[in-house]
């Protein structure tokens, strides 16, 4: 096959990660070394910036800086919840972006992020298909939330996995100074899928875990939610539960619901865990304490794991590889192979299965009572969290990409 040749651009999406420019690496680097890639753009704030021609010339930064993006967290090109319309509905975004590809020769399409990048990508992809401009269109993975579909994992969850689950130790034994008894609730990230609340389970391997998990999956019963922690107050004196911010009530209610809606008509959840202490405290009379950890979860590059930078590099490069090769239309993903140990190899899915699609934590790896987690869990989750990543160090702290950003 004849190879496209053009230039290529870049895009990141939605909530950042601690290995989110891993994958940025991963693409810029290898993109950079094709013969039929003439130029790499990075847009500023995902497909806003395609749509404002604001972007970077890539070949313009340092390669150190790139290489230091492997180990710098969010999102350093800037990004973006900005949801396209339907084609039919209004072309008016699609039409601009086909007016800036031509513009630029833009051949290649790489966009970084989770479920609803995915659903841009995938808009974009068939757009430029229906108009006949040739161009391949690569959705390159990244959550914490580790919800999107036909992957094993996506880049992003290893990393606030092992955050998550360091954390609950730390405050496992924090919570045990005073010899007054004490009620914890820890909330963790997770809308509709409680893939990283799971994660605190990880920390009782070390006999320093939570007591009782919640999970989105199944809906929160408030009364159950009293009874469990009560029960376990009176045996121990000392109570920490996880929640995911997402918990909702039977009736689809969430637990804690600010009000306020994105682009995407998600709502900005947050509170449920001084929502549940408050209770606990009401109900038993206990000192509690409500744990946020909020967006430490998704940033704490310092605590990452190296099996997860690893991953998102390798991401990021199949997927131009695999575009170059004359591949479209697809997002990458994972599987694994536990033979002889833990493998993650790369396989392609297609943009129409993964976009907007949400993969639940199995309701097989909840326990019975729906207050916990499984043996399984636990063994799908520890390879992903091993080895450790830090960012070269000066005068004590971190050393992140600092990119020049020259416009295009």
């Amino acid at each position: 096959m004849e190879k496209l040749v053009g230039a290529a651009i870049f895009g990141q999406s939605g909530g950042p990660t601690s290995v989110i420019n891993a994958s940025a690496a991963g693409v810029i680097i290898t993109a950079l070394k094709q013969d039929c890639i003439t130029k790499v753009y990075g847009a500023a704030h995902g497909i806003k910036g395609m749509l404002e021609e604001e972007f970077y010339d890539m070949s313009k930064e340092d390669p150190y800086e790139l290489e230091l993006l492997k180990t710098t967290p969010s999102s350093a090109l800037g990004s973006v919840r900005y949801k396209l319309k339907n084609a039919e509905e209004d072309p008016t975004d699609y039409l601009r972006l086909l007016e800036v590809f031509k513009k630029y020769n833009i051949r290649y399409f790489f966009y970084n992020g989770g479920n609803d990048s995915m659903d841009t990508c995938n808009k974009i992809s068939k757009f430029m298909q229906n108009s006949g401009y040739d161009m391949r269109v690569m959705g390159v993975p990244k959550t914490i939330d580790n919800d999107l579909f036909g992957t094993d994992h996506c880049p992003g969850y290893g990393s606030a996995a092992k955050y998550v689950a360091t954390s609950t130790m730390e405050i496992y034994h924090d919570a045990r100074v005073y010899d007054t008894g004490m009620v914890c609730v820890l909330e963790v990230m997770g809308r509709h899928a409680g893939w990283l609340t799971a994660a605190t389970a990880l920390a009782g391997i070390k006999g320093q875990g939570p007591d009782l998990i919640y999970v989105p999956e199944l809906p929160f019963s408030r009364e159950q939610f009293l009874d469990d922690v009560s029960r376990i107050y009176r045996q121990n004196g000392k109570v920490i539960v996880a929640v995911s911010e997402g918990a909702q009530y039977a009736d689809g209610q969430f637990v804690a619901d600010s009000g306020v809606r994105d682009a995407f008509g998600h709502a900005q959840l947050g509170g449920v865990a001084t929502t549940l202490a408050n209770l606990a405290k009401e109900k038993i009379g206990c000192k509690v304490r409500g744990i946020e950890f909020s967006l430490l979860q998704r940033c704490a590059a310092h605590c990452a794991s190296l099996t997860d930078v690893n991953e998102a590099y390798m991401a990021g490069e199949a997927a131009v590889l695999n575009a170059v090769e004359g591949k479209t239309d697809y997002c990458v993903g994972f599987e694994r192979s536990n033979e002889g140990g833990y493998h993650c190899g790369v396989k392609l899915i297609r943009l129409d299965d993964v976009a907007n699609t949400e993969k639940k934590l199995p309701r097989e790896w909840i326990n019975q009572e729906g207050n916990f987690v499984t043996q399984e869990y636990i063994d799908y989750a520890l390879p992903l969290i091993q080895g450790e990543s830090c960012p070269p160090m000066e005068d004590g702290l971190p050393r992140f990409a600092k990119l020049a950003k020259r416009k295009a």
